[in-house]
């Protein structure tokens, strides 16, 4: 009786904590008098990847108010809107690849992370999402060359974009109150991605970071204006998971730096960040791990007044003894000239 029982409690589902249950139970209530209002659903697009053979589809369904004009509802989601923007959960989404569709169910958070077996050639492509009740949208998706054997993976905040992260004040105030045109880029690190690319053609890029998936538009809009290379965000979902109170942003960025170099074996990355947070100590760790997929460590040190604001600078130590070359230069343009300077480009 006893093994009987203990094999049953194994093969159950987890129970949700506490405030995962509480936050479902809100959602369900928004949810309900949403639709009352006559909100309908929405597919908020994200951009992609994958390679021969597979995909990696992502997207989150929203509930939004209607409104006029030809633009898709989606692009009209801004600012502090994102955040109080009703998400449908275990919602049936159809992707249409090649005029093939395949169905799945969005999570508990309206967010759809599904990889598809399909047969797409290196580039970008454009795929279609819907749900019945939504017209479709599209979404771009990029297929890595299995030919390129070098990668960029870059942190966002303070990196690319100057966002004085973690303090909780200017956090909120830099995604629900600043207008995304005076958002500030990092200088010269477009040129510098640019620069990579035209060096390495195919070369991936994927910006990964802690922040939510609310604010994909806004960032996406944000690398396209300040002309950055086009490339999958990986974000993550604020609030509670099945077992703990908030998600560990941390812990989303080592994940998803094991994950990418399980899709792609035989990448080499360039690991992009800065000394403000703690993406020394990540990328020290899965260099460690992971020295054959490592091709560098470039870190922008942040200045004296960037540094108090985001909660001081990293203490991580010197990282001379690596296999793989770490540089650092406060801006694009010195990170460029290390990097040449390592035999990088």
């Amino acid at each position: 009786m006893a093994s009987t029982r203990k094999a049953s409690v194994e093969g159950a589902e987890p129970l949700l904590h506490l405030a995962a249950r509480a936050e479902d139970a809100m959602h369900d209530f928004r949810e309900k008098h949403a639709r009352r209002r006559g909100h309908i659903p929405t597919v908020i697009p994200y951009a992609g990847y994958g390679a021969p053979g597979w995909a990696r589809v992502l997207c989150r369904v929203l509930l939004t108010k209607p409104t006029p004009g030809n633009d898709p509802r989606y692009k009209k989601i801004r600012g502090w809107r994102s955040f109080t923007s009703v998400p449908v959960s275990d919602i049936a989404v159809t992707i249409e690849i090649e005029k093939v569709e395949q169905r799945v169910v969005a999570d508990r958070g309206g967010v759809v992370d599904t990889v598809l077996e399909v047969d797409l050639a290196p580039g970008w492509h454009t795929i279609t999402i819907r749900t019945d009740e939504t017209e479709s949208v599209d979404a771009p998706i990029f297929i890595v060359d299995p030919s390129v054997s070098v990668g960029i993976i870059s942190d966002v905040d303070d990196t690319v974009m100057v966002t004085a992260l973690p303090r909780p004040f200017l956090a909120a105030w830099n995604t629900f109150v600043l207008d995304e045109h005076a958002r500030r880029p990092v200088p010269g690190m477009a040129v510098l991605y640019e620069r990579l690319t035209r060096a390495h053609p195919g070369m991936p890029v994927f910006y990964l970071s802690t922040g939510a998936w609310n604010v994909a538009p806004t960032l996406t809009r944000f690398l396209s204006r300040n002309l950055y290379p086009s490339g999958p965000l990986l974000l993550t979902d604020w609030g509670p998971t099945h077992d703990r109170w908030f998600r560990s942003g941390r812990n989303h960025k080592v994940d998803t730096l094991k994950r990418l170099s399980r899709e792609f074996p035989e990448m080499r990355w360039l690991l992009v960040g800065d000394d403000g947070q703690h993406d020394e100590e990540i990328y020290g760790q899965f260099a460690a791990d992971h020295p054959q997929a490592v091709e560098g460590v470039a870190i922008r040190q942040l200045s004296n007044s960037e540094a108090v604001l985001a909660g001081g600078r990293s203490k991580s130590e010197a990282h001379s003894s690596r296999s793989a070359p770490w540089v650092y230069a406060p801006d694009g343009a010195g990170l460029a000239e290390r990097l040449a300077d390592a035999g990088l480009f």
